[in-house]
């Protein structure tokens, strides 16, 4: 992790006006095939969630505006690494916020996601022990197929970027799920999230 040098980053400009803004996040849906990640998880031990949730923090984890954050201080902070802090659905329908530590492995992932799925099924807590920006906040609504999707978020220094996750719709032969994105302008624009998409169906289509 390093602070990012604001006097001589390309991004000074685009920084210092959408860090004014009240609400500097914008949000894009798109469109991905999941068809071979959804055959890739049927054939073996890897659910479909931890499937697509990997793929979607690899593509992450490869473009470097995906890993700022903006500090207390006002500092843009570079972070080596992006987890996951996706939401974890209870028997009881209530839900917790799981941190997942990112792995390369796919294995070795869920076996982290299914360590934070144990820890909120036996607890009521709300939020995980580790407290981080490195991360991205992901939910997953597998009971509509949304095409556009509205996220909450803290204030103009919020900047963790922010997913969801539709349900699942057969087309023929090919089954397909929208994304949503949630950013802060000031760190991130359209272009990004254009190479977001085109590595997140690169990995979905990966085993």
């Amino acid at each position: 992790m390093r602070i990012i040098d604001k006097h001589t980053w390309s991004r000074q400009a685009h920084f210092e006006f959408f860090n004014t803004f009240v609400d500097p996040y914008f949000g894009v849906t798109f469109k991905v095939d999941v068809t071979k990640a959804y055959e890739f998880s049927r054939s073996s031990e890897v659910s479909f969630f931890v499937k697509y949730l990997h793929a979607t923090m690899q593509a992450i984890n490869e473009i470097e505006n995906f890993k700022y954050r903006i500090n207390d201080s006002n500092d843009v902070v570079l972070y080596d690494t992006i987890h996951a802090s996706a939401t974890i659905l209870r028997p009881n329908k209530t839900f917790g916020f799981s941190f997942v530590n990112y792995d390369e492995d796919i294995l070795k992932f869920q076996t982290n996601f299914l360590k934070e799925k144990e820890r909120i099924f036996n607890s009521n807590e709300l939020f995980p022990p580790v407290n981080s920006m490195g991360c991205v906040h992901c939910s997953s609504l597998p009971w509509v197929n949304f095409t556009g999707h509205k996220e909450p978020f803290n204030g103009e220094k919020d900047s963790i970027p922010k997913l969801a996750f539709s349900k699942m719709e057969n087309f023929g032969s090919k089954k397909e799920m929208q994304v949503a994105i949630s950013v802060n302008h000031a760190l991130v624009d359209g272009y990004h999230i254009g190479l977001l998409n085109e590595r997140l169906q690169f990995h979905l289509n990966s085993h």
